[in-house]
């Protein structure tokens, strides 16, 4: 990724993330963190990937509702980052964070399976 496409792709995570945190923030809905934004080359879409705390029914609400507001997101981009292009912005769900539970979850199962066992000599 070119320096400006990481430059633009910051300006623009930081931007969502207060807008997230100052108008999204209806317990109905879950809790919202933009983890990652990647840019096209051309700077014409915004890749947003967002992690949410909740259900799965409450991460697809969410994510529908997320898909309702991407006007308004775009206009508050629009109107705070200086670019030629405004860009349309593509929400994701990011589910490192679940990824990385589970898989410690499996490690701490797999310790407490050798500890109970007596070791081999």
């Amino acid at each position: 990724m070119s320096m400006r496409m990481e430059r633009v792709a910051s300006v623009i995570k930081e931007e969502i993330g207060v807008l997230f945190s100052r108008e999204f923030n209806n317990p109905e809905y879950g809790f919202i963190t933009v983890t990652e934004v990647h840019m096209t080359p051309d700077l014409k879409i915004a890749k947003v990937y967002v992690s949410i705390f909740g259900s799965e029914e409450v991460k697809q609400k969410t994510l529908d509702y997320l898909e309702e507001q991407k006007p308004h997101v775009r206009q508050i981009i629009g109107s705070h980052v200086r670019l030629k292009f405004t860009p349309s912005v593509q929400f994701y769900l990011d589910e490192t964070m679940e990824r990385v539970s589970r898989i410690e979850q499996i490690i701490k199962q797999i310790h407490e399976h050798d500890n109970g066992k007596p070791e081999e000599k």
